[in-house]
């Protein structure tokens, strides 16, 4: 689960889940436009689903809430959401390729389940393949790199 106090060493499958959900932020956000929208209480990922009042729930304000204090809670893992977004926008921030015009795709690989793209000057590579690790992975640049 989420606690570390339960579980102090987190289990392979809380791990992939919040290195999947941190990767597919990152890809959004590099390749977004000019701008990056991040709904309420993504960025430390939320456990539960908003429900606004409505009939089919009986106007039940039980799920329209947010729990903003559990990023906050030294003793569970959503934390790391919150600092990996920090980390993130303070790169986007340094480098602010969100701003810059160039932007190319550069791979799709549906075989691989990997992606590159160029933003600004950096070179995204992202593997989403679920056991597949690649070294040595050859990617073409406009911009050249090691041969």
């Amino acid at each position: 689960g989420m606690s570390m106090i339960e579980a102090p060493v987190a289990s392979p499958v809380v791990d992939r889940g919040l290195a999947l959900h941190k990767v597919l932020r990152l890809l959004v956000l590099g390749l977004g436009g000019e701008g990056y929208l991040n709904f309420m209480g993504n960025e430390f990922g939320h456990p539960e689903w908003v429900d606004f009042p409505r009939p089919e729930n009986e106007w039940s304000h039980h799920h329209c809430r947010r729990r903003w204090d559990l990023a906050e809670d030294e003793h569970l893992r959503y934390k790391f959401f919150q600092c990996f977004d920090e980390l993130m926008h303070a790169c986007e921030g340094r480098f602010r390729w969100l701003s810059d015009e160039h932007q190319y795709v550069s791979l799709k690989n549906e075989g691989d389940k990997v992606i590159a793209f160029e933003r600004g000057d950096l070179l995204f590579v992202i593997n989403l393949h679920p056991c597949q690790s690649f070294e040595g992975y050859r990617i073409g640049s406009p911009r050249g790199g090691p041969p």
